[in-house]
């Protein structure tokens, strides 16, 4: 197995439908790995792997719902898909609320779920590639200086060249002097520019449907 590659951690305590699923998995094209109990998994979990989860509602000891509110303290996004076969309303919007992407009754088609995975893989790589560039826009926000700083944030609050002089008391001139150096260090072409990387810092965990 690589640790670079996209892998399915299946979670059940039972063990016939653990291998089922780890089956068509793998025969999918996917990693797989399979664990019989939510302490096991938190035990030998790697948050730095991608890939997505499937996970039982109804365990003994840690049930489902409890491994997402461990998972969910940590700040971890990874997608999971809660699977049960006491499914119900207001359990499914629990399991969402908590932080599941998605909520399948048993039994369930092989190709249902396959398709779900396929998605929830999906939404793992956007929030992997938000992480990624959510780190280098920090760093590059790290290298302005406090009044480059005052002007970044006012120039994605809208602010005029003008207004920005008034607000810091200095010259047209000079603020769009600290602008130009902003757009500069910040590796953007525009206000726009910057304000789709002002929402990155202010939302490092990823994008609204991850909460």
């Amino acid at each position: 197995m690589s640790p670079d590659e996209p892998t399915v951690f299946i979670v059940d305590d039972h063990g016939g439908l653990r291998k089922s699923m780890a089956f068509f998995v793998r025969s999918a094209g996917f990693q797989a790995e399979t664990f019989e109990s939510g302490a096991a998994f938190l035990k030998a979990y790697d948050a730095a792997r991608p890939g997505c989860l499937v996970l039982d509602l109804q365990m003994p000891g840690m049930s489902g719902l409890q491994v997402l509110e461990h998972m969910a303290a940590k700040g971890d996004c990874r997608p999971v898909i809660m699977v049960s076969a006491h499914g119900d309303v207001p359990t499914a919007v629990q399991a969402l609320k908590t932080g599941a992407v998605d909520f399948v009754q048993k039994p369930f088609k092989d190709q249902e779920l396959l398709e779900r995975i396929r998605q929830a893989i999906g939404l793992d790589a956007e929030w992997r590639r938000w992480q990624s560039e959510a780190r280098e826009v920090l760093a590059r926000l790290g290298t302005l200086t406090p009044r480059e700083r005052e002007v970044f944030d006012l120039t994605v609050d809208g602010l005029s060249i003008k207004e920005m002089a008034e607000r810091l008391g200095a010259g047209t001139t000079t603020i769009e002097t600290h602008r130009r150096h902003v757009l500069q260090k910040m590796q953007a072409r525009s206000a726009v520019d910057l304000a789709r990387l002002a929402s990155l810092c202010r939302n490092p965990w990823g994008p609204a449907h991850y909460g």
